[in-house]
């Protein structure tokens, strides 16, 4: 795979992995989307197969890692940093452009939400952020659409919790889902892969909103700062390092524990 292969593989592909992410997010959540309250059953089902798609259209350019925890997993069980930094930069703008793109799509449905007094204000307005501490973290009343956040925030916990759902991603990709060559996903690997992830959405998703993917969160949060969204509130900053960190932890332990028990 040459860099621009990687590149523009990375691009399409994490961008389409957030258009589909954010995007069954925000039919979830916005004020007059068909799906408003679907549940969390239909995000964890989106989210997977928001990754089998990118996974399946990326692959054949870049190997579909659409995630830097995975790029730095592969590249610790070959011992190739070579390519990482085309990896990241390509998964990073791709994770902004679907942001972006998820606005585009529901942009009557943000605007129907943010003007709403019962949502943003007024007498006897319930605001969407879960509690005080959250408004006062900066926790605007969409930003769950774009990025991740923690029902109870405690800064161990849910940097645990980021780890170990990203272990289990890793330790999956790493075990099943690998093309021939070892540096990305097959094409049984993209099924098995989208499988995994509505698993853990299901099981390890609740306290954290399980990013296990750095660009996922980074991406659509810097895009949710710049947006010109009315009534939008914060991007929550003081927590947007756990989703960065916690998955890059769980990814490089990963690789060490294929390399020591599978390799």
């Amino acid at each position: 795979m040459s860099s621009s292969d990687i590149f523009i593989g990375e691009t399409i592909g994490t961008a389409l992995l957030i258009l589909l992410g954010g995007g069954v997010c925000a039919a979830v959540t916005l004020k007059a989307s068909k799906a408003r309250n679907a549940g969390w059953l239909a995000i964890a089902f989106g989210w997977g197969f928001a990754v089998m798609t990118a996974a399946y259209i990326s692959g054949p350019l870049s190997g579909a890692h659409l995630n830097p925890a995975v790029t730095i997993g592969i590249a610790i069980k070959d011992g190739d940093w070579s390519n990482t930094p085309t990896y990241f930069a390509g998964q990073l703008l791709g994770a902004m452009i679907g942001a972006v793109l998820v606005w585009i799509a529901y942009y009557g449905q943000f605007q129907a939400h943010l003007t709403d007094r019962e949502i943003v204000g007024g007498p006897g307005a319930q605001d969407t952020a879960k509690s005080v501490e959250a408004q006062e973290k900066g926790a605007g009343p969409v930003l769950g659409v774009f990025s991740t956040g923690p029902e109870i925030r405690h800064t161990v916990q849910n940097l645990a919790t980021e780890i170990i759902g990203t272990f289990v991603l890793l330790l999956a990709i790493l075990t099943q889902g690998l093309n021939a060559e070892g540096n990305g996903l097959g094409i049984l690997g993209a099924l098995i892969t989208g499988f995994v992830v509505v698993s853990i959405g299901l099981s390890l998703g609740g306290p954290t909103g399980y990013a296990i993917n750095p660009v996922r969160d980074l991406g659509p949060r810097i895009v949710h700062a710049l947006l010109p969204l009315p009534n939008k509130g914060g991007s929550d900053w003081s927590y947007a390092w756990i989703p960065v960190v916690g998955p890059l932890i769980g990814g490089a332990i990963a690789g060490g524990v294929y390399n020591v028990a599978f390799a």
